[in-house]
């Protein structure tokens, strides 16, 4: 059976729990796709923590290197990674047992996918599929 994503309303059960939400590949740069979004949820009121080497801040933020340099409790990650370091990201969210992960838009790893639902985490994308 196919991967299949939350429902409409799964997904807005988890954006009504979510506080922290760790960006994965965040951009400094404004006119990057992962700025957008980023400086949107803040506006919506959530925390952004930038996930992201060599940089040390993004949208008013420390920026740290890979998730498990992130102080804290981390609600949601929010990946903008290419399709070939999703298998590690999800690793990682297992490996620190983090409840969310959110992939972008058209990035689909259905392996990848069913490994992190396997292991609890929730899942999707801006296209909702993982």
């Amino acid at each position: 059976m196919p991967f299949q994503n939350p429902t409409a309303a799964e997904i807005k059960a988890l954006l009504t729990r979510a506080h922290t939400i760790a960006v994965v590949g965040l951009s400094p740069k404004p006119n990057r796709p992962s700025y957008h979004v980023a400086k949107a949820m803040q506006g919506f009121g959530f925390r952004i923590i930038p996930v992201r080497p060599l940089v040390n801040e993004v949208l008013g933020e420390a920026a740290y290197a890979s998730l498990a340099e992130v102080p804290g409790p981390i609600d949601l990650v929010d990946a903008f990674r290419a399709a070939e370091h999703i298998d590690a990201l999800v690793d990682e969210c297992i490996r620190l047992k983090l409840p969310a992960l959110w992939i972008q838009e058209g990035i689909v790893n259905e392996p990848a996918a069913e490994r992190a639902r396997a292991a609890g985490i929730f899942g999707g994308d801006g296209s909702l599929s993982l």
